[in-house]
C-alpha cells in the first residue's frame, strides 16, 4: 500500500454544506512503490522486510507468557481440589466412625470415605492417608474422634511414573460420639 503525501487544500465547486458556497477538500498523491523501496533502503532495510514477523512475534509471546500462565491456573486448581478432598475426607470419615458399631468397622468406614472423597475430586486414593485418635475410650458416649488427613499434591498434567511430589495438604476434623447413642 502507498504513502500519501498533501499537495494542497482547494475548494471544491457545487457542494454546499450548511449555507457554505463550497467545501475544502484536500488533494492527496500516492507515492509511486520505486519511492516506497527508496525509503525503506534508506532506513537500512530490504524492501518487505518486516513482511510476516507479527505472526513470529505472536506466537513466540504466546508460548512465553501464555502456556506458563495456564499451567500456573491448572496448578492453583489441583491444590484447590486437594484441599477441598483434604476436608471433605476427614469431615465424612470422622462421621462414620462415630457412627460404628466397632473399632474396626469404624477404621474400614473412614478408610473408605477417604478414598471416595480423595476420588470426588479427582485424586489417586493412594496419594491419601488418614489417621484418627480418641479422646477417651473409642466409640464410648460424649468421647471425641479426631480424623486427620493428609493428601500429597503433585504436579498436574505428568504421569504417574513422572509425578513430583509438591507439597502435603492437610486437615483435621474432630466429631463427638452421641451420649444417647
Amino acid at each position: 500500500m502507498g504513502k500519501w503525501q498533501l499537495l494542497g487544500v482547494r475548494r471544491i465547486p457545487g457542494v454546499n454544506l450548511h449555507g457554505n458556497a463550497g467545501c475544502l477538500g484536500v488533494v492527496r498523491q500516492e507515492q509511486a512503490p520505486e519511492q516506497e523501496h527508496e525509503h525503506e533502503q534508506a532506513q537500512g532495510q530490504e524492501p518487505g522486510a518486516d513482511a510476516g514477523s507479527a505472526i513470529i512475534e505472536f506466537i513466540f509471546l504466546v508460548v512465553l507468557l501464555l502456556v506458563p500462565l495456564i499451567y500456573l491456573v491448572i496448578g492453583a486448581a489441583a491444590l484447590q481440589s486437594a484441599t477441598y478432598a483434604a476436608v471433605g475426607a476427614a469431615d465424612h470419615g470422622a462421621k462414620v466412625f462415630v457412627t460404628a458399631e466397632s473399632e474396626a468397622q469404624a477404621g474400614a468406614r473412614v478408610a473408605d470415605a477417604v478414598r471416595r472423597a480423595a476420588s470426588n475430586m479427582g485424586i489417586d486414593g493412594s496419594r491419601a492417608t488418614f489417621s484418627y485418635s480418641c479422646n477417651g475410650a473409642c466409640l464410648s458416649p460424649g468421647s471425641t474422634v479426631t480424623v486427620n488427613v493428609s493428601i500429597d499434591t503433585v504436579l498436574p498434567l505428568m504421569p504417574r511414573e513422572w509425578a513430583v511430589r509438591t507439597g502435603v495438604i492437610s486437615s483435621s476434623i474432630t466429631h463427638r460420639v452421641d451420649r444417647y447413642g
